[in-house]
């Protein structure tokens, strides 16, 4: 109601801006030749990823997520997450089918029957037809499902395809990581290798002098230095397209009159309230939230009334209170004595006409059905799991055989809820609901503890018109008056405003601080209409008005030393410290104990270090020391430059370990962990680097 509410407030200055951006839209469509009318989200290695099949898996993918959380609306942060998860699917897909292509890479359907019927099926059979009473893989149930898929709901029959799919998906994944990791070998003089890397143990010397010893003053760096690292190192900065933004956030929110009206509409619905026999129908039509008629124990109230309202009798009135940016009114319906949990197992027999029904049966036709079952099953009450499995209308009933597990008071529909809390454990008998008549038989109970039933009025503050006027024409007053980066800067500072910075952007960010859903001005920056400078006109949010500012583009590639000479500064500083620093120890001829002298430092002495160790003591990861050491020559001194420190370093000896016979658990121990490497997609990212892939994502989302 809320939103309703701002939409119908908002109506004329909405239809005002929408009919602006449509002709911006037009306009600018018209201006570029149309480039809007690619229907392609993606091209990969020449293939089309077509926005409407890329639309019908993302919708697919929300469906799966909905179902698996049990909410009806995901937050606009999910979706966004779904739609890069989609994103990623299709292009997997497509990248591998054309490798199991080029391989001859395929499924026949005795595989697949196989993989769902065979002695050893696939591990996702085996998970979901397992036995409720043995908890063992069961067969029979897998034969039961396929024998009444053709009755069963569409969505049911869609599920099984979508399962199937997967099973082929995923057979077939198998047999490429097969084929790759089979051909892993290692070789005898490789094992032996990597025994002596792991055993051979250096017993050293060494006074470690780290880099911030020495200070920045000291050091004049020249071009000559920062282009020897540039060209060096510089595909380590290798970037994809990114932008820098700053931006003022007017945030709509409301103002200390909108709070007093939200509190006074509050108040005034106190005494029709307390005297309302239709509470129900009351909180209905004056609350943003429907009444719930959950009962609720201790832990369970809010904090705002635990307090309060289990000491009270029914007709109570507590409130308005302030809580969650609302204002409440909570009256305390009705005590009782329930418990807290209940337990059932059940057969669900729909018919055409009943909720979520695809059934062409009659009511009539049923009833009769149900009869008959609850008959069988009370003769036999173990078969009603089986039955369940084969017979129910409910689709989860193929998986757990009916068996609904522990489910608070009031979670299911009320005449079910109401017929296990009113029966004892065991009994069995017929229930109708709007979804049909199910077959139930209560399984377990709860100690009965004291429950409240309450009804809550909520009613949201919210910005009301003339405070949503007044934000919007401060915000538009921003926008007007500062169409540069100068003006936008110093407005700013003017007025004691304050900026937020959202550096390094990529195209397919959806996170900016402070903002929710930023898509807009992300869209926006990497529009190839907007350059450094550029201010944004008005993005209208959740909650806010948002004016940004370009200042800075980084283009996909290798950067420039010029754009990168800033952030290089330290790696460049620190190269030069080293070279200096090794310069003075080889002017000391290596002399340990004079070099801790001279650099305030301490001579240490290690005697198991290992060519495969990164850490040398406690000066950190380094391996490039480790190595030299390593190539050294026993009784040979050293002076090298490390990462964050420069060594002076002498080798007394290497200890040589003795030879192994166990090279097969080396062998295993390798081949391990290139399995793993193959599981975790190693594959799949290789190919992703070598294909040709155009990304159109940001003009659709």
């Amino acid at each position: 109601m809320a939103v309703i509410g701002k939409i119908r407030k908002r109506s004329g200055l909405l239809i005002a801006v929408i009919g602006v951006a449509l002709a911006a839209f037009v306009l600018g469509d018209f201006a570029k030749g149309n480039k809007r009318q690619t229907i392609n989200i993606g091209v990969v290695n020449g293939e089309n990823l077509n926005i409407q099949d890329f639309n019908r898996k993302f919708e697919e993918n929300v469906e799966a997520t909905r179902q698996q959380r049990q909410e009806d609306r995901l937050p606009q942060d999910e979706l966004f997450r779904i739609r890069e998860t989609t994103w990623n699917q299709m292009l997997q897909q497509i990248i591998m089918e054309e490798e199991y292509k080029k391989l001859g890479l395929a499924l026949t359907s005795e595989e697949l029957f196989d993989q769902v019927q065979g002695p050893n099926p696939h591990q996702a059979i085996i998970q979901n037809f397992q036995n409720p009473e043995t908890g063992l893989y069961d067969r029979t149930m897998v034969l039961n499902y396929l024998q009444n898929l053709d009755n069963m709901q569409q969505n049911a029959k869609d599920q099984w395809i979508t399962f199937e799919k997967y099973l082929k998906e995923d057979r077939l994944r198998t047999k490429y990581q097969n084929l790759i990791t089979k051909g892993f070998y290692t070789p005898k003089a490789f094992a032996n290798l990597i025994h002596h890397e792991k055993n051979d143990m250096a017993s050293i010397e060494y006074v470690g002098v780290r880099y911030t010893a020495v200070p920045d003053s000291l050091v004049n760096l020249t071009d000559a230095d920062y282009n020897a690292f540039y060209n060096t190192y510089k595909k380590n900065y290798e970037r994809e397209d990114m932008r820098d933004v700053e931006y003022i956030v007017f945030d709509i929110a409301p103002s200390a009159e909108d709070t007093r009206t939200g509190q006074n509409y509050v108040q005034s619905l106190v005494d029709e309230f307390r005297i309302t026999d239709n509470i129900v129908g009351f909180v209905n039509a004056n609350s943003e939230t429907r009444y719930d008629s959950t009962w609720l124990g201790v832990g369970e109230v809010p904090v705002t009334l635990e307090s309060v309202m289990f000491e009270q009798e029914p007709g109570y009135i507590y409130g308005p209170y302030f809580e969650d940016g609302s204002f409440k009114l909570a009256r305390l319906v009705d005590v009782n004595f329930r418990p807290d949990s209940l337990k059932a197992s059940h057969i669900l027999i729909s018919y055409a006409g009943s909720m979520r029904s695809e059934q062409t049966r009659t009511k009539e036709q049923a009833q009769a059905l149900a009869d008959s079952l609850l008959a069988e099953v009370k003769k036999t009450p173990s078969k009603l799991m089986a039955l369940a499995a084969t017979m129910s209308d409910d689709q989860s009933a193929a998986m757990n055989s009916g068996d609904l597990g522990w489910f608070r008071d009031g979670q299911m529909v009320p005449q079910f809820n109401q017929f296990v809390l009113d029966n004892k454990v065991g009994t069995i008998g017929i229930v109708e609901t709007d979804f049909g008549f199910h077959i139930v038989e209560v399984t377990g109970k709860k100690d009965p503890a004291k429950k409240l039933r309450l009804a809550v009025i909520t009613h949201q503050v919210t910005a009301s018109t003339k405070t949503y006027q007044d934000v919007f024409a401060k915000a538009s007053k921003f926008a007007t008056e500062n169409k540069t980066s100068s003006q936008f800067n110093a407005t700013i500072e003017n007025e004691g405003l304050n900026k937020r910075v959202a550096p390094s952007l990529r195209a397919m960010a959806s996170r900016i601080p402070g903002i929710e859903n930023p898509r807009q001005i992300i869209r926006w920056a990497f529009d190839e209409n907007t350059e450094v400078g550029d201010v944004s006109t008005i993005f209208d949010l959740d909650d806010m008005f948002v004016v940004a500012l370009l200042t800075k583009k980084d283009n996909k590639g290798i950067p420039s030393l010029a754009d990168i000479k800033e952030q290089i500064k330290p790696q460049v500083m620190n190269k030069k410290k080293g070279e200096m620093i090794v310069e003075k120890m080889k002017a000391m001829n290596n002399d340990l104990s004079r070099i801790a002298s001279e650099y305030n430092s301490e001579l240490q002495s290690l005697g198991d270090l290992t060519f495969e160790s990164r850490m040398l003591g406690a000066f950190g990861q380094e391996s490039k020391v480790i190595g030299e050491i390593f190539a050294a020559n026993q009784g040979e001194s050293l002076a090298i430059a490390g990462s964050n420190s420069a060594f002076a370093v002498k080798l007394n000896s290497i200890n040589k370990a003795a030879e192994t016979q166990f090279f097969d658990q080396i062998k295993n121990e390798s081949r391990m962990n290139f399995e793993s490497n193959v599981r975790n997609n190693a594959a799949f990212r290789a190919l992703e680097k070598v294909s040709k892939i155009d990304d159109n994502r940001m003009l659709f989302y």
